[in-house]
């Protein structure tokens, strides 16, 4: 004879079998209630029913007979089967509450609101959700808050907003981005998948993707899981800034609202970048003005007012477009990269956030013969120092950035033998190469992201100087250029300099580290030419009273051009390499491998407390 006994103290609540029932191993026969729980209560081996030895609401102990089950084999030889299921009924099918819930999250997907789909379409824009898709590895992206609804109960009704309020207009999460380039390497068994990133989107087809309580609360949510998981951040910004419609908080202007603050602290923390297509305003651009770096499509319009702000304040009214369109803000260094669609956005932010994501084991080195040629013989004429760049960086992997500003120094992401660098370089063709202020503001702070984010930087040298003159130093010349000085001397990670050309005075100072001894190394290629300032200014100052001995004309011009030539000379790349100014001329073709083995043997210092990097 078999046993059923009580597990625990509890009340009958049902018999499911009655004696004479035929019972399989693991069916229920009885529901015991304990504590407003029920709890099954299963057959523990095949059998005829005997004896019930409790009633309905009867209350057990646990160890309480409660019934006798007769084993088969001992009154016949087979057993009938069992008239129960294992779950003790028949199947009811599919659940109630599983059924509820993809009701309620079909409402969530794009499917469900198909003409402000057609519309963003007709736009040539894609939903948050579709950048999403293809932001993030497939099926790697899990949802926060996706339920969410406006902060709108008090005049709209709960079908209004389920069915218009999707997700509070923010679409949030966590995804996997670049998982497959990065999958291959071995790490530390504790060590987070380098991959996984925060991703926040706003939707403009809900309520023009404006700022609510919710939205912000989801927002807020998933920024401090970035800043505690130490996770990159991806933000899709478009939106128009505050909302003024809901109505369900206790609250007058919500200034207390800790998003920015919370957006703000990660830089310098970790990676975090921007994404705009179409308009973003108020806001919305408050966040995107916090990013490392911002991406945007050519009919994007990024303003700190939208047209409504602006009327309000009085100062004319304007339709959107007319408020910081790409043109302008790529040109004033707002737009790090201005890209031609939706599509090409979230290309650029994946490769973007590679660099920052560790180095890949693949990758193809250039022709190095082509930095043989870079630079012209003739030492007067311009060149394009991007091709250097280009030259140096494994093939694919250079990504400009702010390429609109600051036009007289060239600063890029790259990789060398799938390690990430940062890459600046002095553009002959503005200004001669020399640093003024915009080129000073943008190195600088392209020094400050490395450095944050730990990326060896690459100097690529050629030029005159800083700017001078009366129309420069309106400009705070002074102020700017210095900036390049005070981020130098903070830097945590190696800097490698390569003189390509001219290595003049303070400006190649800067370019430097602050100092030709400051980097790891400092090399300069055959073309290499320097002098504490340009050649002829200091031949005009230090020769003055040689060069008014001469009368003025064909004898003086000779001798000018005599000193000229043999400042050149003491100057020359050989020259600064006796002196040990410089550590080696080398031959260009060789400076890839002189910058990897540099590369292999620097130490990168451990990231301080308190960094960040500069919004501008």
């Amino acid at each position: 004879m078999q046993a059923l006994h009580s597990p625990l103290q509890a009340r009958v609540v049902h018999w499911l079998v009655v004696p004479g029932d035929t019972v399989r191993a693991g069916d229920v026969v009885l529901i015991l209630e304990a504590m407003k729980m029920e709890h099954e209560l299963r057959a523990e081996g095949d059998g005829c029913v005997q004896t019930l030895c409790v009633a309905i609401d009867e209350l057990v102990q646990a160890g309480d007979l409660l019934m006798e089950l007769q084993p088969p084999g001992s009154t016949h030889d087979r057993l009938p089967p069992s008239a129960l299921s294992r779950s003790g009924a028949p199947d009811p099918g599919p659940r109630a509450d599983l059924q509820g819930l993809h009701a309620r999250e079909r409402f969530t997907l794009d499917e469900a609101r198909p003409a402000a789909v057609q519309r963003r379409h007709s736009q040539g824009q894609r939903t948050a959700r579709e950048n999403i898709a293809d932001l993030c590895d497939a099926g790697s992206f899990i949802e926060y808050g996706a339920l969410a609804v406006a902060a709108q109960r008090s005049r709209r009704s709960e079908e209004d907003l389920i069915a218009n309020t999707p997700a509070d207009g923010i679409v949030t999460g966590i995804g996997s981005i670049n998982g497959p380039l990065f999958s291959g390497q071995p790490r530390a068994a504790d060590a987070p998948d380098p991959a996984r990133a925060v991703v926040l989107a706003y939707d403009a087809t809900v309520l023009a993707g404006t700022q609510g309580m919710r939205n912000h609360a989801k927002t807020d949510r998933l920024l401090g899981i970035a800043f505690e998981q130490r996770l990159p951040v991806v933000l899709l910004a478009e939106g128009g800034g505050g909302r003024p419609g809901d109505t369900d908080m206790p609250i007058v202007a919500g200034l207390h609202t800790p998003t920015f603050a919370s957006f703000a602290r990660l830089s310098g923390q970790v990676p975090v970048v921007g994404v705009v297509s179409g308009r973003c305003f108020a806001g919305n651009a408050a966040l995107l003005g916090c990013c490392d770096a911002i991406i945007a499509t050519r009919r994007s319009n990024i303003g700190m007012g939208g047209p409504a702000m602006v009327e309000g304040g009085g100062l004319g009214v304007f339709p959107p477009e007319a408020i910081g369109p790409s043109d302008v803000q790529h040109a004033n260094g707002v737009i790090d990269l201005l890209v031609e669609d939706d599509a090409e956005a979230v290309r650029v932010a994946r490769h973007y956030l590679s660099f920052f994501q560790g180095r890949c084991a693949d990758w193809t080195a250039p022709d190095p013969a082509v930095l043989r040629d870079a630079v012209p013989e003739n030492r007067l004429r311009a060149y394009d120092s991007r091709v250097v760049m280009q030259a140096l960086a494994d093939e694919g992997s250079l990504l400009p950035l702010r390429t609109g500003f600051g036009l007289g120094v060239h600063t890029a992401l790259a990789r060398l033998e799938g390690r990430p660098v940062g890459m600046l370089a002095n553009n002959p063709q503005h200004l001669g190469g020399a640093i003024d202020a915009d080129a000073a503001d943008k190195a600088a702070r392209f020094l400050q992201l490395c450095d944050a984010h730990g990326l060896p930087v690459i100097s690529l040298v050629d030029t005159p100087g800083f700017m001078v003159g009366p129309d420069t130093e309106r400009q705070a010349q002074v102020r700017h250029v210095s900036r390049l000085f005070v981020v130098s001397a903070q830097l945590r990670v190696p800097v490698f300099s390569v003189v390509l050309r001219k290595g003049y005075g303070l400006g190649a100072m800067g370019m430097a580290a602050g100092s030709f001894h400051a980097p790891v190394f400092t090399v300069a290629w055959p073309t290499g030419e320097f002098g504490a300032m340009g050649l002829e200014g200091a031949v005009r100052l230090g020769y003055r009273q040689e060069l008014t001995a001469v009368p003025e004309g064909a004898a003086r011009d000779a001798l000018f051009e005599q000193l000229v030539a043999q400042q050149y000379a003491n100057g020359a790349a050989i020259q600064m390499a006796t002196t040990l100014e410089i550590d080696a001329v080398i031959d260009p073709a060789a400076t890839r491998p002189w910058l990897v083995r540099g590369l292999a043997g620097a130490r990168i210092a451990a990231a301080r407390a308190g960094r960040f990097i500069d919004p501008w």
